[in-house]
């Protein structure tokens, strides 16, 4: 409201002038004045004429200057109308507003830059009839209009005393508005002028200011008026909140800074300051702790650093930060063992079914360090299929040792300075991941799990594999270094215990640091066992389940197993268990049943068909297909070759997205074929008229390595002789030229593997013999073991 406005026909030579209030315009006799029929027009671009204001114009159209001389040469009374559209030079009627104020020109002058300037008085209002005349200047055709008064006063007069109270506010909070506005509101007697004075100085816009001029009420008039007043006095009380919390902000921190400045001034007069009562609290600490000599230099030496430091100063800070790191890290604090063999034991058993290796490996060392007392720890790396329990059984070897557990896990790790930390130099500087965890820990002796070592990146922020070579080794980690502690730590009596799912992508030096203990996938009925000891009671608790509310038979169980996972591990079959609990739960709570029995027919409704067959690897009956057995890193698999031969020039065709010793394979086994063909029943003739193709199925699958040799061998001589080989059967190992088979890996995943698909015979290298001796015979249920170590007596154990 009362916003500074340039009152001008023209968009050009902006002047910025208040308009004038005429402190006698109530004393005027308006009655006196009489509008003639017909005036000179002066057409405003950008604003409107109220009665009774006075404003100055500067002019810059000719048709306007020839306008105004012309009246103030006559009887100086004007007909001010405002345009419609600022950007019509040439306005007729049409670009006009219908509605204006008769003015008197009070001055006309020339200005020092060549504008003419006027000053007019709006007299009273009227409506445009026609344009009389067009040239030298528009002059048009009136008719003088009048208010409506309205019939009760006593309403009216409050209504403007709202009007003239609510303006004295925006006055009052408007920082462009003079006070002295106040003291003109204040001296208006005329209540049609302080409509006036006050629609003229609304901060809004033309074409509402034009709203306000037509209105003939004078009650219409002072509502709509009201209601701009309101919309303007709260975007004004909006402001001047913003501003006084703006205000109150910087008053305060100007208040809290020389309070604290104050403070700091009276704490020196009595020889006291939050900085000293800090090193006081650090010196207490440091004379209860337990830590080596050159720990305790370092800490000397910085804290006679941080006296002398001003606190204001970012080191102070770091310092500060590094001294508490010293106090908190557990030097020469250790746990004490639980040298309790049998207990330990107890404790291992309970929370982990199978495992027997690792199981004595941790044993072994309890019982080296009850007899020996001081023992460095080893460091070991279980290798195995997800699922299996390898990350749980650390913490289980913790608890069985009394021991804190510490995990980390370094899948994705890409920063070398995650492991080693950053040097105090660097802003937002911190210890690696190692110390901030033996902190956390509180000891130096936890059972640290390094989880997923074998998906530590490598970039060009560094190898975190080889930071750890110093970690993992029992040589070496006695003297960690942190960049960041910038001190020698002992790690030798943490119990580091990594986990892997391969050990392909682990580099030969970490590799070479740690003790391997491979973790195969757990049989038919181990897993039934884990079910029943673990995941089933775990299940019944996670849903809010009793024992006595839920039965599940033990035929259902082992079709979970067999027909809806076929994994390693127990992961899936814990998810299946928890849909089986689930079902349960549903109809406990529903009161359809106070217990539910879980039976072998129920399991469809419940999961669902059957994701995996029995059979249908079984089934094979016709040449060329064989069945191998593979392992991967979620344990071992079942894999099919195919074979099949078209009139050709003896190409090899391979497929199934193989890998280059896989390719290699399939090579070599049809150079033993082409060498052997007469022994092997095979036409030579044949073999160089046929294009062979070998297709493995599950081509998304990439495969790779050579145990699928005498598979692939097996599958050519069946299509070339047209032999079926024989149904229940699967094979592993590899083949050289000389017609021998080698042995192969992971033979007990691959041993599960085969038994969970219903495979009755599995052939095998002479020298895998011993691989199947160490799994435990009653997992091996009635599967048949066939030894060879020759490739013609694979044939004949294979073929029909």
């Amino acid at each position: 409201m009362f916003e500074d406005l340039e009152f001008t026909d023209t968009v050009q030579d902006d002047r910025e002038m208040l308009p004038i209030m005429p402190l006698d315009e109530e004393d005027e006799d308006q009655n006196d004045l009489a509008l003639p029929k017909e005036l000179p027009v002066l057409a405003l671009k950008n604003t409107v004429l109220f009665p009774g204001i006075i404003i100055p114009i500067t002019i810059g159209r000719d048709k306007s200057i020839r306008a105004v001389k012309d009246a103030y040469e006559n009887d100086k009374i004007l007909a001010v109308l405002s345009q419609k559209n600022m950007n019509v030079e040439d306005p007729d009627f049409d670009d006009l507003y219908q509605v204006g104020t008769a003015a008197r020109i009070l001055k006309l002058f020339k200005m020092p830059d060549g504008t003419t300037t006027t000053i007019l008085q709006g007299k009273r209002r009227f409506s445009l009839e026609r344009i009389i005349s067009n040239t030298p200047f528009l002059q048009g055709s009136i008719n003088e209009l009048s208010y409506e008064q309205t019939q009760d006063t006593e309403a009216f007069t409050t209504l403007l005393g709202a009007i003239k109270e609510l303006a004295s506010q925006i006055v009052k909070l408007s920082p462009n508005i003079p006070s002295e506005a106040s003291v003109m509101l204040n001296n208006i007697k005329t209540d049609t002028f302080l409509l006036d004075f006050i629609a003229s100085n609304l901060g809004i816009s033309m074409a509402d200011k034009q709203n306000l001029l037509e209105i003939d009420d004078l009650w219409e008039k002072g509502e709509a008026i009201m209601q701009h007043m309101k919309k303007e006095m709260q975007m004004l009380v909006l402001k001047d909140e913003i501003a006084t919390k703006v205000r109150g902000d910087i008053d305060k921190q100007q208040r809290d800074y020389f309070l604290n400045q104050q403070l700091k001034t009276i704490q020196e007069e009595l020889g006291e300051s939050p900085q000293q009562e800090e090193i006081k609290v650090l010196e207490k600490r440091a004379k209860d702790k337990k830590w080596p000599e050159y720990a305790r230099k370092a800490f000397d030496k910085e804290l006679a650093k941080v006296r002398r430091i001003n606190p204001q100063v970012a080191e102070y800070s770091v310092v500060l930060n590094y001294l508490d790191l010293l106090l908190d890290l557990p030097w020469e604090s250790f746990t004490e063992d639980n040298f309790d063999l049998k207990k330990a034991k107890e404790i291992l058993d309970k929370d982990h079914y199978g495992l027997t290796k690792v199981k004595e490996r941790i044993i072994e060392h309890l019982a080296v360090l009850k007899l020996k007392g001081d023992m460095k720890a080893p460091i070991l790396c279980l290798v195995g299929p997800p699922g299996v329990g390898k990350t749980s059984l650390g913490r289980s070897v913790a608890r069985a040792l009394d021991r804190k557990f510490v995990r980390m896990s370094l899948g994705g790790l890409h920063d070398e300075s995650e492991i080693r930390g950053h040097r105090k130099t660097y802003i937002g500087a911190m210890p690696g991941r190692i110390i901030q965890s033996l902190k956390k820990a509180g000891a130096s002796n936890p059972v640290f799990i390094l989880d997923e070592i074998d998906k530590v990146g490598k970039d060009f922020r560094g190898d975190p594999s080889s930071a750890l070579l110093e970690v993992l080794d029992p040589e070496q980690n006695a003297t960690f270094h942190d960049n960041f502690l910038e001190l020698e730590y002992d790690l030798s009596k943490v119990m580091f215990i990594a986990t892997a799912n391969s050990l392909a992508s682990i580099q030969p030096a970490l590799l070479d640091r740690m003790e391997i203990i491979q973790i195969s996938g757990y049989s038919l009925e181990e897993k039934i066992e884990i079910a029943k000891r673990h995941l089933i009671p775990y299940q019944l608790k996670e849903h809010g389940l009793m024992k006595k509310q839920v039965s599940l038979r033990a035929p259902a169980l082992k079709a979970i197993i067999s027909d809806y996972t076929r994994e390693s591990g127990v992961r899936n079959l814990s998810r299946r268990i928890a849909g089986v609990m689930r079902h349960a739960a549903k109809k406990i709570a529903m009161d359809e049943a106070t217990k539910v029995v879980i039976t072998r027919d129920d399991l469809q409704e419940i999961l669902g068909v059957p994701r995996f067959s029995r059979d249908l690897y079984s089934k094979l009956k016709m040449p060329g297909v064989a069945v191998g057995l593979a392992w991967t890193s979620v344990g071992g698999d079942i894999l099919f070759i195919e074979a099949s031969k078209s009139p050709g020039s003896g190409k090899l065709l391979l497929t199934g997205n193989l890998g280059d010793v896989m390719k290699e394979s399939a090579t070599t086994a049809m150079s033993f074929i082409k060498a052997n063909a007469k022994q092997l029943g095979v036409d030579p003739e044949v073999i160089s008229s046929t294009d062979v193709h070998i297709h493995v199925p599950e081509g998304a699958i990439p495969k790779d390595g050579p145990s699928a040799g005498i598979t692939m061998l097996s599958a050519l001589t069946s299509m070339f002789t047209n032999r079926v080989v024989k149904p229940h059967l699967a094979m592993t190992g590899e083949i050289t030229l000389r017609g021998r088979v080698l042995p192969v890996g992971g033979i007990k995943e691959k041993v599960l593997a085969a038994k969970r698909a219903g495979i009755k015979t599995i052939l095998l290298s002479k020298e895998n013999q011993r691989h199947v001796d160490e799994i435990n015979p009653d997992f091996l249920g009635n599967l048949q073991f066939e030894y060879t170590e020759d490739m013609h007596d694979v044939l004949d154990k294979a073929l029909v």
